[in-house]
């Protein structure tokens, strides 16, 4: 699995520089900014302190919905739960998840938000759960910098893969699941509207590598009963006479 860390419009160009260095230091490569050009800053570079590749290799991506598409799983950071949601995780329950996809996740996205007011609802809802890291109390806050260490921290022990390595992505991945079951869950939804479709998409993500690959053929199965019963509505009673 590679893991990259989303910056999501930073606004402290040592806040870059810092979070580079604590993923330098934890093992892991991938920084990936969304509409932002800091990592090319001299402040940056003062604080990367032997992470400079880092800086100099981020990718970048015009919003956040442009890394949904680029990844199999895309996780985001809030400080507290949202309304209608219950997949906040911590750290340590996020990792666990993680160590159980196998290669049902090729890359998986860990996203930040803004210092100033983190991510929008609008960008939450592109995330696949959510996760925050419990504190004693509301205020002070963990600056970018302080987050992106500690989850670098926590998901140290995952064996991470590098892009050479990453197998190229298949019809049991994670994501390939999660677009079956979104044109799939419309036709199977009963009110209250969309109650179903919610808790699936809460709970997807933190299947196992074994239980994505029975989803896969659990929508297989489904997909052959509905285009077979499609195809008999579709018959005109000419059809049946003859």
């Amino acid at each position: 699995m590679q893991l990259a860390f989303v910056l999501v419009e930073p606004k402290v160009p040592e806040n870059v520089g810092a979070a580079a260095r604590a993923l330098c230091t934890m093992g892991f490569g991938e920084l990936w900014l969304v509409n932002s050009d800091l990592h090319t800053r001299p402040e940056a570079h003062w604080l990367a302190h032997g992470s400079d590749h880092i800086l100099d290799n981020a990718r970048i991506f015009p919003d956040l919905a442009a890394v949904r598409n680029s990844v199999d799983l895309l996780m985001g950071t809030s400080a507290k739960t949202r309304h209608q949601r219950q997949d906040w995780h911590s750290p340590s329950e996020l990792r666990k998840a993680l160590a159980t996809k196998g290669a049902s996740v090729a890359t998986a996205g860990l996203v930040f938000g803004r210092e100033d007011r983190g991510l929008s609802n609008e960008e939450l809802a592109l995330c696949d759960l959510l996760t925050g890291i419990p504190m004693k109390v509301a205020y002070p806050s963990l600056n970018l910098a302080q987050s992106v260490m500690l989850y670098a921290w926590e998901m140290s022990g995952l064996s991470v893969a590098t892009e050479s390595q990453i197998e190229p992505a298949g019809e049991h991945r994670l994501g390939a699941l999660r677009g079956r079951l979104e044109a799939l869950l419309p036709e199977l939804d009963t009110p209250p509207a969309g109650k179903l479709s919610q808790w699936v998409f809460e709970r997807l993500p933190l299947l196992s590598d074994r239980d994505i690959g029975f989803a896969h053929t659990l929508c297989s199965n489904i997909e052959r009963i509905l285009l077979t019963s499609k195809s008999r509505t579709d018959k005109s009673p000419r059809d049946t006479q003859e």
